[in-house]
């Protein structure tokens, strides 16, 4: 009896393990692996037809028609599918918010306008549901980036297949984020329940001179944080200034977050001013300035295609050809999803969305991936496949730009294949069981 009591717990234990929600991260790769017989996307406008990937612990060695793969390998066929660089999520609040309306469940800003020595690093959560869901879709890597009013602190990219948030930094606090103030007089809607319309009707301020003010301030906050930086030695440490300190030696970003013509021409003065490395976040309006930001080196994420034009008189298409119109003017840029129901997970369809409005299927494809890398700084490591980068790979059915087609079978973080199991595959699978429903096919 005390047998069979066992074998009924070691069963149901088995069916749990496999049923978990919370993913357990996968060991480090060691050895050879092959992928073979693919259709390889490296993300830098290649397309390798029949190749084969070589991988030797959690490197990518080879990438080609010409190799030759041993007898007693590990081989993945991928024959009839399409093998694409991990795609990257260049904004997101992955791990710091869970479910928005739960406040205990929210991480992702601090109190007060000056906040640049914020980490978001440190309050990134690898537990996330959610991370589960985008490494489904082939997202496998993220830009965790902290909200704010104004000077909000630093983000850090992570990759999605970790123990805890210090296994998950893939390059920590790369960006300090600086939300723009709207610059921009907006009418009051009466008795409508108030809300930010109204207050700024009712209190006689200004919002641009407001807003100026504040930019000049912040001007004033980084010429003292520079004299700072020119004292060498320092009886006190300013926590403040210490933490723009990757902006003046370019090795962090300052990601300035904005859409209007305005609000950019204001981010240009950081570069004119301080020679900061701009990234503009949003940018609906960048087009409209594509030859001023490639000339001052700034790059865009396009943070919501998928949405209205900015003004009235914008074509209503616009947001869906901004991306080859900056692609056109030379303009370094990537694409986002910034939609709180996606939560990312339409960063691809965007992407596939762009490429129907003037891009290429591969000048697309290199905006979610080797674009990405190089405006958060790990081009150098991830982005392509190719020879010496981490094994950031995934392999669809199909166009993993088409939502029609793409069907992620098989992804791999730095060469370790990653369990694709996720929130939404569990609850598909248990009302199936419930009403004996077959699965549903791609349509």
């Amino acid at each position: 009896m005390k047998k069979i009591f066992i074998s009924i717990v070691s069963v149901g234990f088995m069916f749990s393990a496999a049923a978990q929600e919370t993913v357990l991260p996968t060991p480090p790769q060691k050895g050879l692996l092959f992928i073979k017989n693919a259709t390889i996307h490296v993300g830098n406008g290649t397309v390798i037809n029949n190749g084969t990937i070589q991988i030797k612990d959690g490197k990518i060695e080879k990438v080609g028609n010409d190799i030759t793969v041993p007898g007693d390998a590990k081989v993945i066929d991928a024959n009839g599918k399409h093998v694409y660089p991990g795609i990257m999520l260049p904004v997101s609040n992955l791990g710091l918010v869970e479910i928005s309306a739960i406040r205990a469940s929210t991480d992702v800003r601090e109190l007060g306008d000056m906040n640049p020595n914020v980490r978001s690093i440190v309050a990134y959560n690898t537990d996330s549901k959610v991370i589960n869901t985008l490494r489904s879709s082939g997202v496998l890597l993220a830009n965790v980036v902290p909200q704010g009013s104004f000077l909000a602190g630093t983000s850090s990219v992570v990759q999605l297949d970790a123990w805890n948030y210090q296994d998950a930094a893939y390059k920590a606090d790369a960006g300090m984020h600086l939300y723009m103030p709207s610059l921009m007089a907006r009418p009051g809607f009466g008795g409508f329940g108030g809300g930010r319309f109204g207050p700024q009707q009712s209190s006689g301020t200004d919002p641009v001179k407001e807003g100026l003010n504040k930019i000049e301030e912040l001007k004033a906050f980084f010429k003292e944080a520079k004299a700072y930086f020119a004292e060498g030695a320092h009886k006190e440490t300013n926590l403040k200034f210490d933490a723009t300190k990757g902006l003046f030696d370019k090795s962090m970003k300052l990601y300035v977050h904005g859409n209007t013509v305005r609000q950019m021409l204001l981010a240009l003065d950081f570069v004119k001013e301080f020679n900061f490395d701009v990234v503009i976040v949003g940018g609906s309006d960048s087009w409209q300035i594509a030859e001023l930001l490639k000339q001052h080196n700034v790059s865009v994420i396009l943070q919501q295609p998928h949405s209205l034009p900015t003004t009235p008189d914008d074509d209503v298409d616009q947001p869906y050809k901004t991306a080859a119109m900056l692609q056109k003017a030379g303009v370094l840029f990537s694409i986002s999803d910034d939609d709180a129901q996606t939560r990312g997970k339409n960063i691809l369809f965007n992407a596939g969305t762009a490429a129907t409005y003037g891009l290429s299927k591969e000048e697309a494809l290199q905006a979610i991936t080797l674009n990405a890398a190089k405006i958060m700084g790990v081009a150098d490591k991830t982005g392509t496949i190719e020879a010496g980068k981490d094994a950031n790979i995934v392999i669809s059915e199909g166009d993993i730009l088409d939502m029609r087609t793409s069907k992620v079978t098989e992804a791999f973080i730095q060469g370790r294949q990653i369990d694709l199991t996720d929130k939404h595959k569990l609850l598909n699978d248990r009302f199936n069981r419930k009403y004996n429903l077959k699965p549903s096919k791609p349509f």
